[in-house]
């Protein structure tokens, strides 16, 4: 049975050193900003997310591009030269052509290694939604799944991982299309919050409206109770974008709320961000459906 790597991109929002703890290969969206194109590496070597929300708070406008075919292409080839096959795990097709990109280069690349396997799969799943379902199957990978159980195993579980998240500025889902102008003014003066989900297919999905921030960050932890399973023996996942302090109190009562036994709590890097804006909240766990 040949070795296999788990590969996947830097929209899964997992810390850099998750992602080399479960030694994945994460290959980098890019955030452009004042003209200048800054790879998504999780380590932030080209922006940090502190940096990139202090711009974004500023006033700056940023635009995100997909990973390109000729980057998997050459991520692929490097691991089948070393004679390890690939279970490439990929940012939802429904919000990128991420995943169109992998499938094109793996049939490309594949060619030219019979011997070699490459598996893409579409997580149909964003942000720390990819990293749990991705930190799950590493989980599995070291249980001793082959890359075949694995790809069944991702395939079988990824619409149980629930993405619940609300958004603080409607206007960055007004520039992204997902809301009308009239609707994210009306929406700012009244103090409306989404709440948002992604769904079966891999959308952003709102699901509610309510007043104030308070009460949407409720919402999501009243989603965990409604749609969670086994909620001791989880762990879950937090993203934010620069709003550490309101996470770390979510965490706080989703333990003391429903015994959750960790929560990992992190950014939303500068590509999700781009579209959701400062003070985004997103809540992730495994449930009986999203």
């Amino acid at each position: 049975m040949r070795d296999y790597v788990i590969m996947t991109d830097s929209c899964c929002d997992l810390t850099d050193q998750m992602a080399r703890e479960l030694e994945l290969e994460v290959l980098p969206l890019t955030m452009r900003m004042d003209d200048r194109e800054y790879p998504n590496y999780l380590d932030g070597r080209a922006i940090t997310n502190e940096e990139f929300y202090r711009r974004l708070r500023a006033g700056k406008m940023s635009s995100t591009a997909a990973v390109n075919i000729g980057q998997f292409e050459e991520r692929m080839r490097s691991l089948l030269d070393q004679g390890k096959d690939i279970v490439c795990i990929a940012f939802s097709s429904a919000l990128s052509t991420t995943y169109q990109s992998a499938v094109i280069a793996a049939q490309e690349v594949g060619k030219a290694y019979p011997d070699g396997h490459i598996y893409v799969v579409d997580s149909l799943s964003a942000s720390r939604g990819q990293g749990l379902l991705i930190y799950l199957a590493a989980q599995k990978k070291k249980e001793g799944l082959t890359a075949e159980e694995l790809v069944k195993w991702v395939e079988d579980n990824k619409l149980h991982i629930c993405h619940w998240f609300t958004v603080d500025d409607l206007n960055f889902l007004k520039r992204g299309g997902r809301l009308s102008a009239g609707a994210a003014l009306f929406g700012t003066m009244l103090s409306i919050k989404p709440v948002m989900h992604t769904s079966n297919e891999g959308k952003l999905v709102p699901v509610g409206k309510v007043r104030g921030r308070k009460a949407s960050l409720q919402a999501l932890i009243d989603k965990v109770g409604e749609l969670g399973v086994d909620l001791d023996k989880q762990i879950m996942f937090i993203c934010h974008a620069d709003c550490l302090a309101e996470s770390e109190q979510v965490a706080a009562e989703l333990k003391r709320r429903y015994g959750v036994r960790d929560v990992y709590i992190h950014y939303i890097g500068p590509v999700i961000g781009s579209h959701t804006g400062p003070n985004t909240m997103g809540l992730f766990f495994v449930g009986k459906e999203r």
